[in-house]
């Protein structure tokens, strides 16, 4: 048999993990194509793909001062301003793979500059900037009223606090209602429903833009950690996901820190067979 037409080189790419939040990670100098949401879909299918919550792309920076620009999409091809989880594995992936030797250092995101701290070779502390609380309401979905705190950490937001029956809520039946509600949230929102267990620790689901429920969203704990400490809860709150736990430090002028774990899953490289599907799509 003769071999595929399809002649670039092999693509690489690497699989991380972050609290059960997974993405793939490519460097734009590999590329062939532009990253387009029909390419983002194919890799990050469960089944035909690579299977991921999302791609992470880095590129060279376009400002000194940085060690790369992070490009975050979801899997619906939608690109995404910031994501805890995937910066933290997108942070650690830079200084594992050589593109600095600091752990202290800044890189460029569509929400502006994050700068984070290394602790050790799977965790690191993030300086996400300031989060800004929008304002507080009531919103319906699912048959039922939700009192909400809208909030930005570099993406949107709605944060809502469960009294009870946390465990019990169908997401997938409420999350959609509030995710599009594009009167209240013209850019889509991240949902974070969240329980208060102790006066600096909360229990969190996500729901967020582009994905569905997921097991865990950095910037969706990040949101609900600030709603629970303008209710009341002590800072540092450490947010319990299906995932795992965040430590997410609130300061006085809503300035966040947050703090987690990120692990490699496997590299590898793409087949014939797939970049030329993907070299077909647009």
């Amino acid at each position: 048999m003769g071999q595929p037409e399809y002649s670039t080189p092999p693509m690489r790419f690497e699989k991380w993990n972050a609290l059960g939040n997974d993405y793939v990670i490519l460097a734009q100098e590999d590329l062939p194509w532009e990253l387009t949401p029909a390419r983002v879909r194919l890799i990050s299918a469960l089944h035909s793909g690579i299977g991921s919550d999302g791609v992470l792309l880095l590129s060279e920076p376009s400002e000194p001062g940085f060690v790369a620009r992070l490009r975050i999409f979801n899997p619906d091809g939608s690109e995404a301003e910031l994501s805890g989880n995937g910066a933290r594995e997108a942070i650690l992936h830079l200084r594992r793979s050589g593109w600095t030797d600091s752990d202290v250092f800044s890189i460029e995101t569509a929400a502006g500059e994050i700068r984070p701290r290394i602790t050790s070779p799977t965790t690191c502390t993030v300086d996400m900037g300031r989060a800004r609380h929008l304002g507080s309401g009531t919103l319906e979905a699912g048959g039922r009223e939700w009192p909400y705190d809208a909030i930005d950490v570099g993406n949107p937001q709605c944060a809502i606090e469960v009294k009870g029956g946390l465990e019990e809520l169908d997401l997938q039946a409420i999350g959609p209602a509030i995710e599009g509600n594009t009167e209240l949230f013209p850019n889509r929102t991240n949902v974070s429903f969240w329980r208060r267990d102790g006066d600096g620790a909360i229990t969190a689901r996500i729901f967020e833009r582009g994905v569905g429920e997921t097991m865990s969203s950095g910037t969706g704990a990040t949101g609900a950690a600030v709603s629970a400490v303008l209710k009341g809860a002590d800072s540092p709150v450490t947010v319990t996901l299906d995932g795992g736990e965040l430590e997410v430090e609130v300061g006085e002028d809503m300035h966040i820190d947050l703090t987690g774990w990120a692990v490699p899953v496997y590299a590898g490289e793409l087949s014939d067979d797939f970049m030329e599907e993907l070299n077909a799509a647009e």
